[in-house]
């Protein structure tokens, strides 16, 4: 383990579940200012942090769509509620002092920014925290595929997902008291075995990028910055030997 932070630049993805601190409302504002604080310290420690949360905790689109309704609609009110749990997000942030901006996939300039690579890279290299709102802005793609993307063109050297289990395991330890965790896994050994870590289109959209991902426990404090000093926890997925051979 070094010193300082192993990673420049990373992205850290957020279930919209994990904002609702296991309490019957939508948003907890004890759990967002912990993670907030999580947030701000590896900032502070010079890595830029860009993030992408899931809107699950307000209105998951897949949801909608096995109630009846039009797939591309339930999906866009899913995008929706992503942007506001980003604001939720920026807001715990900058009261913390944390320059923040969130940037959307779909317009809404009264209280975002449009989505431009760029100008996203530049906000990263000023040492704001840059938060992707409304997924890819396109229906049938999951929050863990814009992350994905997202990774890919702003450069992060790292996807850290951030979850309430510690790690990847062969069955749900939820329901299997025999559920064995797994310390690393390459991208095929996820997409064969059909673990439910991200899907399928973001893990292979990180292996065509060759972009790691750590899979963790947010609950347990300090796990962020465990994360982004290279300390072994939870589960990493990364290049195998003969995904080296493709």
């Amino acid at each position: 383990m070094t010193n300082g932070p192993v990673y420049k630049r990373v992205l850290l993805k957020l279930s919209g579940e994990m904002l609702s601190g296991g309490s019957e409302h939508a948003l907890s504002p004890q759990a967002i200012g912990r993670f907030a604080d999580e947030v701000k310290e590896i900032q502070a420690m010079g890595v830029e942090v860009a993030m992408v949360i899931g809107g699950g905790n307000i209105f998951r689109g897949l949801a909608g769509a096995s109630r009846g309704m039009d797939r591309s609609h339930a999906d866009y009110m899913g995008m929706l509620a992503t942007v506001i749990n980003a604001l939720a997000f920026q807001d715990a942030l900058e009261s913390r002092g944390v320059y923040t901006r969130v940037m959307s996939a779909i317009p809404m300039d009264k209280i975002a920014e449009p989505y431009i690579r760029r100008r996203a890279m530049r906000h990263l290299e000023k040492g704001r925290v840059v938060i992707f709102g409304a997924g890819t802005g396109n229906p049938f793609f999951s929050t863990d595929t814009a992350a994905a993307l997202r990774a890919a063109e702003v450069g992060a050297e790292l996807i850290m997902k951030a979850t309430k289990v510690d790690g990847i395991y062969d069955k749900d330890p939820a329901h299997h008291a025999d559920a064995v965790r797994f310390d690393k896994l390459s991208y095929l050994e996820v997409l064969q075995r059909q673990l439910k870590v991200m899907d399928a289109t973001a893990m292979a959209m990180c292996m065509d990028n060759d972009i790691p991902v750590v899979v963790f426990d947010l609950n347990a404090e300090g796990n962020v910055k465990r994360v982004v000093l290279g300390e072994t926890i939870g589960t990493r997925v990364e290049v195998g030997p003969t995904e080296m051979e493709i």
